[in-house]
């Protein structure tokens, strides 16, 4: 979507004045690069490569590291109530690749001993999961987490909601703006689907293992 608007036809011979763009409202997304003058529109990114996340006040973004093959697996913006996990895929341009995807996470989370289970949210079918996690003392604890999933020109952006956001989803509005603030970057290269785009790690982002 183009966020244009439409002009009436010009008069015969006149020179036709250029298109003005309304700018979306901030949190109204994910939104697709190209869809956003992210030079000029003031707000201030953080560009991560194939994502440009909005921090916000009070929220701290890190970028979680595979040790073992040193690849940059996800992006979390993390809070005092909560935290919010995106990854972007290469999709097929006009496909659902999440309503694919979907029925492997819940089976993923069955695998491990968890529970997911389909609910409508703001952006569309999610999943609602419970996960049995061991803390650092070795107790067992339940982890809630919503997993979300948005189809966007040739990419899919999965996000993960943990702690109040995904325990009290009906008053999550301001982590789902977090969400609807974020920018994804395709790029023209050519990917199978399914690929993770490549996420880069500025100097300012701190390291989760």
């Amino acid at each position: 979507m183009k966020f244009r608007r439409k002009s009436a036809a010009q008069p015969s011979g006149s020179a036709s004045e250029p298109e003005p763009v309304t700018p979306p409202e901030p949190g109204s997304g994910p939104f697709d690069i190209d869809d956003l003058d992210v030079e000029h529109d003031g707000v201030e990114r953080v560009d991560l490569g194939s994502l440009l996340v909005v921090p916000g006040q009070g929220r701290d973004i890190r970028i979680q590291v595979d040790e073992a093959t040193q690849a940059v697996q996800s992006v979390v913006l993390a809070g005092q109530d909560g935290a919010l996990e995106v990854k972007a895929f290469a999709a097929p341009r006009n496909g659902d690749l999440w309503s694919q995807v979907r029925p492997q996470i819940a089976a993923d989370m069955a695998q491990r001993g968890g529970i997911a289970t389909e609910r409508e949210g703001r952006f569309g079918t999610e999943l609602a999961c419970q996960l049995t996690v061991k803390r650092p003392d070795g107790t067992q604890a339940t982890q809630p987490s919503r997993i979300v999933g948005v189809n966007g020109p040739r990419w899919l952006l999965r996000a993960t909601f943990l702690g109040r956001p995904a325990m009290e989803p009906d008053s999550a509005q301001e982590w789902e703006a977090v969400l609807g603030d974020v920018v994804v970057r395709r790029g023209g290269e050519a990917m199978p689907v399914g690929d993770a785009l490549p996420i880069t790690m500025p100097s300012s982002a701190r390291r989760v293992d």
